[in-house]
């Protein structure tokens, strides 16, 4: 029988965080699910919690739901596409060290809410820098695919997506929103000519389903946060936008996001002291409550 969930955990030298994040998956209330450590050759020890763990797994519950897989990979997503590729889950959730699921019913929940359907479900995220629940937009178009896509902690993905397409490693800090928006545009384009791409079908009801709920609570200022990142992130980003959206599409949201202040909204967001207002608005904006939770 295969598991209902594999949640996916890549690391690298990640000291302490690794016991932690597999702690919040342990006290999870919903058995049904694989865990498989994707780690690039770590030197500092921290694997030895995990073998430790993998070895009660393997007496307590049935053989090969833990896998732990030691080798090399060329950065964060060959390793997520190498960890995909070994998964028996019929739904893939990544979790970075030092994140941990916000609760100990999240799988649970997430398992009725999905209740067999095919696509990304998501939720939000409780940014832990700021003590703020991160609000997701509830509604997929176009122009959320431009501005702001779910981050992968609030995603659980149907496994035939990523296996489909997966991570394109070219990208360093962006792969996940590539993917994203490749669900988002070739799976429309698909569903209105009623063909079959990539081994996604037209009619496999594949989407974007959005559970009011925090997912993760998120560290942040890791890889993708650096000020040299965030530079890459906004060439990646302008490169992936140009692959999938029109002209007329990528100047109609750039000129909405100038004159929406995006820069400095972003500002707000990152601040302590003005991270709640801004969480609270947009929280407002979409049609529910944010904040400190």
């Amino acid at each position: 029988m295969k598991p209902f969930f594999t949640i996916i955990i890549v690391c690298l030298n990640p000291g302490g965080k690794l016991a932690d994040t597999l702690k919040s998956v342990e006290t999870q209330t919903f058995y049904n699910y694989e865990i498989i450590i994707k780690d690039g050759l770590s030197k500092d020890g921290s694997l030895s919690y995990a073998y430790d763990l993998q070895k009660v797994w393997e007496k307590k519950r049935c053989a090969g739901r833990f896998a732990v897989i030691s080798k090399k990979d060329a950065g964060i997503y060959d390793a997520m596409n190498q960890a995909a590729a070994e998964a028996r889950g019929n739904y893939l959730y990544f979790l970075n060290c030092g994140d941990e699921f916000a609760s100990e019913t999240v799988l649970e929940e997430m398992a009725g809410f999905i209740s067999g359907r095919a696509g990304i479900f998501y939720g939000d995220i409780r940014e832990r820098q700021t003590g703020q629940r991160v609000a997701s937009n509830p509604h997929i178009d176009a122009f959320a695919c431009y501005r702001n896509v779910p981050c992968h902690q609030a995603c659980f993905y149907s496994r035939e997506l990523l296996a489909a397409h997966p991570f394109e490693t070219k990208y360093k800090v962006r792969a996940d929103y590539e993917q994203f928006l490749w669900c988002f545009f070739e799976k429309r384009e698909c569903a209105q000519e009623g063909r079959q791409k990539d081994g996604i079908d037209a009619d496999s009801g594949s989407g974007f389903f959005y559970k009011d709920m925090i997912i993760a609570d998120y560290e942040g200022g890791g890889f993708s946060e650096t000020k040299e990142n965030r530079q890459i992130s906004a060439r990646e980003h302008r490169e992936i936008t140009g692959r999938y959206m029109s002209s007329w599409q990528l100047f109609k949201f750039r000129l909405i996001m100038l004159l929406t202040l995006s820069r400095f909204r972003t500002y707000l967001a990152g601040n302590e002291r003005t991270a709640g207002i801004y969480n609270r608005m947009k929280g407002m904006l979409y049609g529910r409550k944010t904040g400190a939770v």
